[in-house]
Order: C-alpha cells, then sequence, then structure tokens
C-alpha cells in the first residue's frame, strides 16, 4: 500500500487534498465556536453551535490524522529527521492538552476569560501545526 503513495502519481498528491481539507474543517470550525465564545452572533445557542462544530472539528481531525499517517507511512526516515515535523508533532500535542483543559473545566458552560484564553491559545497552537506543516516540505 505504502509503495502505492510512492509510485502512483496522483496518490500522494489526493492524501495532501484529504489532509489540507481536514485541517479546514478543524481549523475553520474552531474559529467558528471562537468567534461565537467572543460575543460575535450572540443570537446562536453557544451549546447547540458548539455540538456542531466540535463534532465537524473532529471530522475534520480524523482526515487530517488518517491522511497524516498514511503520509507519515510513506516516508518516516526523512519526517523524523525534520525538526519542521517534530515540532508539529509537539504541537498537536499542546494542543489536544489545551482542548482537554479547555473541556475539562466547563469552558462552554461558561465562556469566561479562562475560556476565551483556551480558545485563542488553542487557535494560535493549530496555526502553528500549519505553519509547520508548510515548513517540513523546505527542511
Amino acid at each position: 500500500m505504502f509503495a502505492g503513495l510512492q509510485t502512483h502519481p496522483w496518490a500522494y498528491p489526493v492524501l495532501e487534498i484529504v489532509h489540507i481539507c481536514g485541517i479546514a474543517l478543524l481549523l475553520g470550525n474552531l474559529v467558528l465556536l471562537e468567534l461565537r465564545v467572543f460575543g460575535r452572533g450572540a443570537d446562536l445557542p453557544l451549546q447547540a453551535l458548539a455540538r456542531l462544530s466540535l463534532g465537524t472539528a473532529v471530522t475534520g481531525f480524523s482526515l487530517a490524522a488518517g491522511s497524516g499517517l498514511l503520509m507519515f507511512a510513506s516516508q518516516a526516515g526523512d519526517l523524523l529527521s525534520n525538526r519542521a515535523f517534530t515540532l508539529k508533532m509537539l504541537l498537536i500535542f499542546a494542543a489536544g492538552c489545551n482542548a482537554a483543559w479547555f473541556h475539562a473545566r466547563g469552558s462552554l458552560a461558561r465562556p469566561d476569560g479562562a475560556a476565551r484564553a483556551l480558545m485563542v491559545l488553542s487557535t494560535l497552537i493549530w496555526l502553528g501545526v500549519v505553519a509547520c506543516g508548510r515548513w517540513i516540505a523546505y527542511k
């Protein structure tokens, strides 16, 4: 299967497209929820919007993670020695920890200053993930 990723001219580009679409779903929905927590679209019920946007974000993460694992498997040696890849993985771990902290403290039920700070941090971390992902190709 991994040989097909390296030999078929369309396989890797299609995988990259799936990866980018997953990232777009993830980051776009997190920003949408963040805008609501910061007061935009106040007429939209926060809990209902959160269910929709977080569910879609999880789908996006699943697409990005699945396609990312396949891309990793096709060139693991090169990626493991790439500092941008290492930083990307650390940032993804940090994003997971941040999300766990956000939900463990019940931030959707009380969108206070701490919730807003965690959401901004989440967006910044994910933008760092995107930047590192692009940087991988140039290292």
